[in-house]
């Protein structure tokens, strides 16, 4: 749940259709939407425009978009109440990345540990789109005025850059147009570790399926990765601290709490001391009774695909209309010459 009350704006955020969507994507994101959106109008955007930063996404650009639009609505976001649409079928993103890019230093960009780690030894090779990521990721945000924007720990840096050159904006032209947007931390789960290694993120990349448990995984799936998943030979600790060194049991332990919304202290209880099978056994229970449900509803709306892109439409059009008054005012207070 929300652990403030929200009070201005609305709520925005988007997951990158590259495929594979995973149970990281779901506590991480996808989950916590579902409670916001009962709260506050929210736009949860599928942005395509940044999954093309990476060479290899392009490829089942299509096909993975639809999946992120069936993994949306399956889990519970509901289109009468949230607008959800693709990025790049509203141009208003890519006008305003160009306009905020001219209102942010290259000194603050330099900054940004994402695409020093995404880039690595290669950053001369490296797409200029991969490097602007943040701006855009700050004109998505900002094209809505939205006051906030739920994130996971690896998109803070990112969302305070976006507050920055939203300040920017502001200050440069002496105006008050553009809200400085909040970031939303949310759930138990905000980083969702590899069931193979717990120091990892869980990844669609990662070459070992069973390092992840996917959102298209049915109830077998689910349970063998459950029971392959990495723990160690010391009973279940008895307290919150012993967790910290125990890097694969302690994101065991998160999922947990966050699929099943009980009290840390009670889980802790109800296992000290205790082996694994029977936590794995509850544990495979929590999140099948979820993703598996999820799984199917899934499958069933991507055998019709015309019925979501008839719903993605209709997404692109509310948010067109407000991104297209955004921008008229955007380029009143620039002073473009307007014909």
């Amino acid at each position: 749940m929300v652990e403030k009350k929200l009070d201005k704006g609305l709520v925005f955020s988007g997951v990158q259709p590259t495929g594979n969507l995973h149970l990281g994507n779901y506590l991480g994101a996808i989950k916590n939407w579902v409670n916001l959106q009962k709260e506050k109008p929210c736009i949860f955007c599928i942005v395509d425009l940044h999954a093309i930063t990476v060479a290899e996404n392009r490829f089942k650009l299509k096909e993975n978009t639809l999946e992120v639009a069936a993994a949306y609505i399956s889990s519970g976001i509901d289109p009468k109440k949230s607008k959800i649409f693709i990025q790049s079928n509203v141009s208003g993103h890519s006008e305003l990345a160009w306009i905020l890019s001219c209102h942010t230093p290259i000194g603050w960009l330099n900054r940004m540990t994402q695409f020093k780690d995404k880039a690595g030894k290669n950053k001369e090779k490296a797409p200029l789109g991969l490097y602007s990521y943040p701006v855009l990721m700050a004109a998505d945000i900002l094209l809505y005025k939205s006051g906030y924007v739920p994130v996971g720990e690896d998109q803070k840096q990112h969302l305070e850059l976006s507050r920055d050159i939203a300040q920017s904006f502001n200050r440069f032209h002496d105006v008050d147009f553009f809200p400085i947007p909040e970031p939303l931390i949310m759930g138990l789960a905000t980083r969702v570790m590899s069931l193979k290694d717990g120091t990892k993120k869980m990844s669609k990349s990662d070459p070992s399926d069973y390092s992840r448990i996917n959102m298209t995984d049915n109830t077998d799936d689910i349970r063998k990765k459950i029971q392959k998943a990495k723990t160690d030979s010391l009973p279940f600790p008895d307290n919150s601290e012993n967790l910290e060194s125990r890097p694969e049991i302690n994101n065991l332990f998160n999922i947990f709490c966050s699929m099943s919304e009980m009290n840390r202290d009670k889980i802790i209880k109800e296992y000290s001391g205790k082996d694994f099978k029977k936590f794995k056994e509850d544990l495979f229970e929590v999140i099948n009774s979820e993703i598996s449900k999820v799984s199917v509803e899934m499958q069933k709306l991507l055998s019709d695909k015309g019925y979501l892109e008839d719903l993605l439409k209709v997404g692109a059009e509310e948010a067109r209309e407000i991104a297209e008054n955004n921008i008229r005012e955007i380029k009143k207070i620039i002073n473009f010459y307007n014909l």
